[in-house]
């Protein structure tokens, strides 16, 4: 990390405590709005702190907020607030990158560009509207000067901070695992920083739109590692848009069109956009809704996938103790879980939610309350969970903003079919069959070791048999059998859900 990016470190967190030291010793009185007044004030005092330090902290405070079981109701309220926008910056500041990475007759590949008046500022880049010399219209992306090396160097002291925590707090890194956390973020963040990365993500994701009327990808023009230039996103951004200009059948398929594609991408393509925010989401009486900054994308391997299909359909089900199962089976039991109190969690919470639309039901804060059991009762959940509620929750409040009457369960159902008729197909590829023979044979290599070791074990009488007794998971449960229970509920209730809707047809 260099010595400049030190010392604005040390000088933000030198005036926060500051801050806290004077809200210590000043008298507030009685509550403000949601909780306590002195909580409110230090919860927004740690908001404009990350947002002063830029826009590694920015993400790492966005995806604190889906975690309360990290951080306060007053933080994660203060860091919802968290917006990645800055003062627009002179056109000068972006010129030379642009002739850095385009070539010093850049102008030449624009008919026009404006840039007094950019598209959108944020801490990592800024957008200007152009025109190609054919006349399509442009949204040009620049990086900001010198920012890839001062997150970089964020992520660094991070990554350090993270091991140091995770050595010396041992019982609270045993249920959350803050280093693969931030690993996460890091994952997701790196196509920011390298737009020859963000511009293959949009590629994938507009072959991925295809297959729907009502949702698109801006095309690619052209791309460095910091400018991209694409096609620019006809109407307004989400938050925007009136309502009335649209009738009520084209609101609701694109609200449908925005769920069913994100459900593909979290099921089936494994690729998801990780920040559909209102102001990612561009609509237009008469136009699909446009998806735009593909520079964060969460990726999930199969069994993520599977055990996060599993619990929404456990939810579409109102099925509590199916809920826990799956959620545990996205994570681990620590040695101290009480996996039998979770379910009963679960068996409260999920019929609040089973059946309720977007004005009823917060869904990304729905899997925020599921992680908040979840650690209280000692279940380690994977890191990914973190940055699926951030995407489930962006993408439910966008699209509430234009039709808050779409059920997300409704729409879930609807696609739960053509989700699970492709992953059939997946399990029934050639190299699906060629995996699991080596399963196989590797299971039947490794036996007779194993029963010698057991058989040793026996004569030495050195076998200890931890048994499932009062309901709670063994400390040393197989993966394998965790993932294999977890094959085997999803395919009973895929047949299940098969047979009731074949009969309804």
């Amino acid at each position: 990390m260099s010595a400049g990016r030190g010392r604005v470190l040390m000088r933000v967190l030198t005036h926060l405590v500051r801050q806290e030291a004077a809200l210590a010793a000043t008298p507030v009185p009685g509550a403000a709005e949601g909780g306590d007044a002195r909580a409110v004030r230090r919860a927004r005092n740690v908001r404009r702190a990350l947002e002063s330090l830029g826009p590694f902290y920015v993400k790492v405070g966005q995806m604190l907020a889906t975690r309360p079981d990290i951080v306060t109701p007053e933080m994660i309220g203060e860091f919802e607030k968290l917006q990645d926008e800055v003062s627009p910056a002179p056109f000068g500041d972006f010129e030379p990158v642009l002739r850095q990475e385009l070539g010093a007759g850049w102008a030449a590949r624009f008919r026009d560009i404006d840039t007094q008046h950019p598209l959108g500022t944020a801490s990592l880049s800024q957008v200007y509207r152009a025109e190609l010399p054919d006349g399509r219209p442009v949204a040009v992306k620049v990086q900001r000067p010198g920012v890839r090396e001062t997150v970089e160097a964020d992520m660094q002291l991070m990554g350090s901070l993270s091991r140091f925590v995770s050595r010396r707090a041992w019982r609270f890194n045993e249920v959350i695992d803050v280093e693969a956390m931030l690993n996460v973020v890091f994952d997701a963040m790196r196509p920011e920083l390298d737009f020859v990365m963000e511009a293959r993500n949009m590629t994938e994701a507009a072959k991925a739109a295809e297959d729907f009327d009502y949702v698109q990808v801006p095309e690619v023009v052209e791309a460095t590692g910091r400018v991209l230039v694409q096609g620019l996103a006809p109407g307004t951004p989400i938050r925007e848009a009136d309502k009335d200009r649209f009738d009520a059948e084209e609101r609701k398929a694109i609200g449908q069109d925005l769920l069913a594609f994100m459900y593909r991408g979290y099921f089936v393509d494994r690729i998801f956009h990780a920040d559909p925010h209102p102001g990612n989401i561009f609509v237009a009486p008469g136009h699909p809704a446009t998806l735009i900054d593909w520079g964060m994308v969460g990726r999930i391997d199969r069994p993520m996938s599977t055990s996060i299909l599993l619990l929404l359909l456990n939810l579409a089900m109102n099925d509590g103790a199916g809920t826990a199962r799956a959620w545990i089976d996205m994570g681990s039991a620590t040695s101290w879980a009480n996996t039998p109190a979770f379910a009963g969690d679960m068996a409260s919470l999920v019929p609040q939610i089973a059946t309720a639309s977007l004005e009823e039901l917060n869904f990304g804060v729905t899997l925020t309350a599921v992680l908040q059991h979840s650690t209280r009762r000692g279940i380690r959940t994977s890191p990914m969970v973190s940055i699926l509620g951030k995407s489930f929750a962006n993408i439910e409040g966008s699209i509430r903003h234009l039709c808050p009457e779409l059920s997300l369960i409704d729409v879930f159902s609807e696609e739960l079919v053509g989700i699970v008729t492709d992953l059939v197909k997946e399990s029934l590829s050639p190299q699906q069959a060629v995996r699991t023979a080596l399963e196989v044979i590797t299971a039947g290599a490794a036996a007779p070791q194993q029963l010698r070791g057991i058989t040793k074990d026996l004569s030495n009488r050195d076998l200890t048999m931890r048994m499932n007794l009062n309901g709670s998971r063994s400390a040393r449960r197989s993966t394998g059998l965790r993932r294999g229970a977890a094959d085997v509920s999803f395919a009973l209730a895929t047949a299940m859900l098969w047979n009731h809707y074949t009969k309804d047809r």
